[in-house]
């Protein structure tokens, strides 16, 4: 069997030759010239091959005027320098260049130009110096983006990520949007999950949150007062990167730690409810990476997050408001615009100037102090997201309003007007008219402000099952299902038949406490009654 590999087949000759085999019988035996013998025990190591000479290519005339070029560009306006397109054109235009194609003049620029520029001291290699981070005083913040499926739709999301240099700690969060209220979010969960503050610097990219200007070439900046005063409270200390791709070398821990937690946690995409249920998972894997090792490191994460929390600075005693306030008026559509996007609020504050506390991925709206609603936040722009609880007083006025309503449309969307609603409402203008059945579909509409959506669409279907349309036979049979979740006795149904349907005055006759007290008597009133006649009026008649 011949050797696998030059090495051994120098270690096979040597062997032979020790042992006394001729020059003639090696040749024969493995198959090579006197010229590798005498290689062969030279040097057990076999020597590099010899390098063939570089091959012609149709583009070595105009190598020299590639190289002019170059060198003319470094003199020359940033935004004005030639491009590997523009070079081919101006070789085929003015020196009748031909039979040479894009990719191999492409390929000669890409090895030339930082040699140029290195050679004329414009450009010297680029060189990334390894680091070291002492404990509990280092961390850099990001911002990425990912898809979730929410509710059912793709939407475009925002992963906040905080890591500590030194023990590779991270900690994400992801919100609808990536303003300034979801970074200010982000920290803040970040410092709890933590249980302190990084003590020295963290390096931050120039996101219009912080940074209002960036000044020149220089490290200064100006920054948004929001995030100096949130700066402020917590006792941060800011490091901004350079503009740029050069910027994301200088927190390449951030930037790795993103595209891991994406590739690792988010393939494939997540199908959650919400917002809220995503950022409970993704603590979770927070807590889980713990024990995992970065690289060839000797110890896991939390590991050496367990050194480095007791050096964390202490979180301050005083909250800080992350949302951001809001006051515009309410619309005649029920409505108020917020960053673009509209949302309702009850009718009744129609031309009324509410507050809006908007927050990452929800908004609450107050009218003065009093909370009226909240709604999660709307990805994008230009977005509509209504409640149609907020237009039930005006449908019972408008009740042909209803069925081409955006609102309708999407609560049976969100899977809160069910098909029992449909076909009860069917029902009820079947039997009633149009007007009608729409109004006592909104009388069992407003039965979900105080009761629980599951007992109403029992009741629902009880009252559908026993042809019982009204509002007042739903909202027993919502009662009663309430009754039997709440582990009181049902009432008796042993006879066959679809199920009796009382009036309301008879269910509250039935659960009033028996009457010990004795029948009321009239004989005190028949003393009214009788008349004393005189004696000179005589007998009556």
């Amino acid at each position: 069997m011949p050797p696998a590999s030059k090495v051994e087949l120098y270690a096979a000759i040597r062997r032979d030759v020790r042992a006394g085999t001729s020059a003639r019988a090696i040749e024969r035996k493995h198959g090579v010239g006197r010229r590798t013998i005498v290689k062969a025990m030279s040097s057990a190591w076999p020597g590099p091959r010899k390098e063939l000479p570089p091959r012609p290519s149709k583009l070595d005339p105009f190598k020299p005027v590639i190289d002019e070029i170059l060198k003319a560009d470094l003199d020359a306006p940033r935004k004005q320098r030639h491009t590997v397109t523009r070079i081919w054109h101006r070789l085929m235009d003015e020196h009748q260049m031909a039979d040479v194609s894009y990719p191999v003049v492409r390929a000669y620029v890409a090895e030339r130009k930082p040699q140029i520029r290195a050679k004329a001291g414009r450009g010297p290699a680029e060189v990334f110096v390894p680091q070291s981070h002492r404990p509990g005083d280092e961390a850099e913040v990001d911002f990425g983006e990912v898809v979730v499926r929410l509710a059912g739709q793709d939407a475009g999301c925002f992963l906040f990520c905080l890591r500590l240099s030194f023990s590779g700690k991270a900690v994400h969060r992801v919100s609808l949007s990536g303003g300034q209220e979801a970074f200010f979010e982000g920290h803040e969960h970040a410092f709890r999950v933590l249980g302190g503050v990084p003590a020295g610097k963290i390096r931050y990219d120039n996101l219009k949150s912080a940074v209002a200007q960036v000044i020149g070439f220089s490290r200064s900046r100006v920054e948004t007062d929001r995030w100096t005063a949130f700066r402020s409270h917590w006792g941060l200390d800011a490091f901004y990167c350079q503009p740029g791709i050069a910027g994301a070398h200088e927190k390449g821990g951030v930037e790795g730690q993103i595209g891991w937690f994406r590739r690792n946690h988010l393939v494939p995409v997540p199908d959650v409810p919400s917002v809220q249920v995503l950022n409970a998972m993704i603590d979770e894997w927070d807590a889980a990476d713990e024990a995992r090792r970065i690289g060839g490191r000797a110890r896991t994460v939390g590991e050496f997050f367990a050194i480095e929390r007791p050096l964390l600075a202490p979180l301050p005693a005083e909250p800080f408001e992350t949302g951001r306030w809001f006051t515009p008026a309410v619309d005649r559509f029920a409505q108020v615009t917020v960053r673009t996007n509209k949302y309702s609020v009850p009718a009744r504050l129609i031309g009324r100037r509410v507050r809006v506390l908007l927050h990452a991925s929800d908004l609450v709206i107050y009218d003065g102090h009093a909370e009226v609603t909240r709604h999660e936040r709307l990805p994008g722009k230009s977005g509509v997201r209504l409640d149609l609880d907020h237009y039930l007083e005006a449908l019972v006025r408008k009740p042909g309003a209803l069925p081409g309503s955006t609102a309708l449309e999407q609560a049976r969307a969100a899977g809160k007007f069910t098909p029992v609603h449909d076909a009860w409402w069917a029902a009820a203008r079947k039997a009633h008219g149009d007007a009608a059945g729409t109004r006592a579909l909104v009388e069992v509409l407003l039965l979900h402000r105080h009761m629980d959506g599951e007992h109403v669409v029992a009741g629902l279907a009880a009252a559908l099952r026993a042809g019982a349309l009204t509002a007042d036979a739903v909202a027993l049979e919502a009662r009663k299902a309430a009754d039997e979740a709440d582990g009181q006795p049902a009432p008796d149904t042993a006879v066959a038949g679809p199920p009796a349907v009382t009036s309301l005055t008879a269910r509250r006759l039935g659960k009033l406490p028996p009457d010990a007290r004795p029948l009321p008597s009239v004989a005190a009133y028949d003393q009214l009654l009788r008349r004393h006649r005189t004696a000179q009026e005589g007998p009556p008649p």
